[in-house]
């Protein structure tokens, strides 16, 4: 006999208290330690927040749109083929997948005043650029039990700590099968209610613990445990910039740009046991979640001599409004009990809240070596304690920013990068980039209970993230031009497949094993541009 339960009702979800994302789900919505732009750009680490002279200071030092003594039009493609590792308690997996992006498109106008000091002149830019692309695969794979906890313990044990009781969590139907009682409208912790019709879970002694057990309570044996998980989407930002020059000394600017945000997630969790009868579980997790939103960048660049420029430029935090829309499954077939189990989340579930990212700060130089060769360096520093969450009506999501204040701290970035022109036309590049995690050492470490929102128990902690970059570039003509960069870019991550939980009075509940998951992408881009 196979129990199947279906909860087909359409669900909002309008607190946000309950569904806004979680701190780790949060950080991943963060543009950080990602070269955008054009070839040029990111040829050279990125590091144009003093140099200026090319589009992607758009999204970094605005400043830069004066240096233009032209009008201009460019357009950015690129191909990324990113292989993601894992190893995850001696167990090796390797997933690889291949993009083709168009990355951006943007005009230049130059207006000049005719002064000869003073205000010298007047630019203007309009962009699209991709500021972050999503696309991965990756799994992690275990053999035997020495996985450590289950998925189960873990639902049993964070059903306990939530203080949950079977009649918090089970349907309730009247005589003629009509439910009279639906959890999901009542309680937040959607994760135990599912796993609760699915099979996971028993309660026995008024605690709940994982079905996976004899009759006589001893644990089933793992065999397997796998996960994958599949995630696509982007970043999008269209900007206004303005730029002006002042007698050559000092150049100012300001953008105003709008951001899109796309981030589609599946993932399929499974943990097969070896017994007389072969057992089960699975949960399966589908997340799309969409924002808008709006911020300003402003920024200065000083010439000193001739040879320096010096810059300076604020980023605001861009204020989000955003949408999850949400679906899972959860299945099982366990010896002791008598019957298969299926369920899913309700249809068309979704919750709506406000995010606000983190602001930085960009601190850059630049030495200019006649007409042959420069050098460029930017130092941004980014304040992840001024994420904030809150449901659609403005309400704190109290629990997360905690979180966050005592979790999150400031990312470091280092961007470097050099050109030498070998001749008028044709010029090499050279750069890197290095970040740092946003994330508490005690976090990363795996010392700290991570919450999770909706039905997903998996995240990423991000420890370190590396670009190395080389390109070249040719001018056929003063007015046509083409670029070309490659970027090794290697990010470094603990992925979990639930948390660690702990009572409330310190002591480990369920004890979870990271996997390290390291993903590798190269990047080749090609830039077009015409100068009128």
């Amino acid at each position: 006999m196979k129990k199947v339960l279906t909860i087909a009702s359409a669900l909002v979800l309008s607190t946000g208290a309950a569904f806004s994302q979680g701190l780790a789900d949060a950080y991943k919505y963060v543009p950080n330690g990602d070269l955008n732009g054009t070839a040029r750009s990111m040829s050279m680490g990125g590091a144009f927040g003093a140099l200026g002279g090319d589009i992607s200071v758009l999204n970094s030092n605005p400043a830069g749109l004066a240096v233009y003594r032209s009008s201009e039009v460019v357009a950015t493609a690129d191909v990324s083929m990113v292989s993601a590792k894992s190893n995850w308690l001696g167990n090796g997996t390797t997933a690889d997948k291949t993009k083709f992006n168009f990355d951006n498109i943007a005009y230049v106008g130059y207006f000049p005043t005719g002064n000869d000091s003073g205000l010298l002149s007047w630019n203007v830019g309009f962009s699209y650029n991709r500021l972050k692309n999503y696309s991965r695969n990756y799994s992690l794979r275990g053999s035997g039990d020495d996985m450590g906890a289950s998925l189960a313990d873990y639902v049993a044990a964070r059903a306990n700590k939530g203080g949950l009781t079977p009649s918090d969590i089970d349907f309730r139907k009247d005589e003629n099968g009509n439910i009279t009682y639906n959890p999901y409208n009542s309680v937040g912790d959607w994760l135990s209610v599912l796993s609760n019709d699915a099979g996971f879970l028993n309660y026995k002694g008024k605690q709940y613990e994982s079905s996976l057990r004899s009759t006589a309570g001893i644990p089933y044996t793992r065999s397997n445990t796998e996960m994958h998980v599949q995630e696509s989407g982007a970043v999008d930002q269209y900007a206004l910039a303005f730029g002006t020059n002042i007698s050559d000394f000092l150049l100012l600017g300001a953008t105003v740009s709008i951001t899109d945000l796309r981030y589609d997630l599946y993932s399929y969790y499974a943990e097969d046991y070896a017994s007389n009868k072969k057992s089960y579980i699975e949960l399966e997790n589908g997340l799309t979640t969409k924002g808008t939103g709006y911020g300003i960048n402003i920024g200065a660049i000083c010439r000193p001599v001739d040879f320096l420029r010096v810059g300076v430029a604020y980023n605001s935090p861009t204020w989000y409004k955003m949408t999850d829309s949400y679906n899972a499954r959860g299945a099982s077939d366990v010896e002791s009990l008598l019957d298969k189990y299926e369920a899913y989340s309700p249809e068309k579930a979704y919750s709506k809240y406000k995010f606000r990212t983190p602001d930085k700060w960009i601190f850059s130089a630049a030495a200019i070596f006649g007409q042959t060769a420069l050098l460029s360096v930017d130092y941004e520093v980014m304040n992840y304690r001024r994420m904030y969450l809150s449901d659609d009506y403005g309400n704190a999501n109290i629990e997360t920013n905690n979180e966050v204040d005592q979790k999150l701290g400031i990312s470091n970035t280092l961007r470097v990068g050099a050109e030498v022109k070998v001749t008028p036309q044709f010029a090499v590049r050279a750069g890197a980039s290095w970040s740092g995690s946003g994330m508490s050492s005690t976090l990363r470490d795996g010392n700290t209970e991570v919450i999770t929102v909706g039905t997903l128990p998996h995240y990423t902690l991000t420890n370190n993230i590396t670009n190395y970059t080389v390109g070249l570039g040719y001018r056929f003509t003063p007015q046509f031009y083409v670029d070309l960069a490659c970027v090794l870019k290697t990010v470094k991550e603990d992925a979990y497949t639930f948390s660690t939980l702990y009572s409330d009075s310190g002591e480990t509940m369920v004890k979870s094993s990271p996997a390290s998951l390291k993903t590798s992408s190269t990047r080749v881009a090609l830039t077009l541009g015409y100068k009128f």
